[in-house]
């Protein structure tokens, strides 16, 4: 997730004070996607597995993750 501006291919949601752009492509491949907010920070899952060179999923930047360095 970035700060971005909106192009011609996004779709836009607005959720409360929030805006989501979403390219319109990319949300028919991952399609729901959910945003949960938490107290230091946020989650996001969708309908996609995401995978690192080699095999295996992220699982987030915790102290045993996966994805993060």
């Amino acid at each position: 997730m970035v700060m971005d501006q909106e192009r011609p291919n996004d779709e836009s949601y607005s959720i409360g004070d929030f805006t989501f752009l979403v390219d319109r492509d990319f949300m028919a491949k991952v399609k729901p996607i959910k945003v949960d907010f938490k107290d230091v920070g946020f989650s996001i899952s969708a309908n996609i597995v995401l995978e690192q060179a080699g095999g295996g999923g992220c699982t987030g930047c915790g102290s045993t993750s996966s994805c993060c360095s």
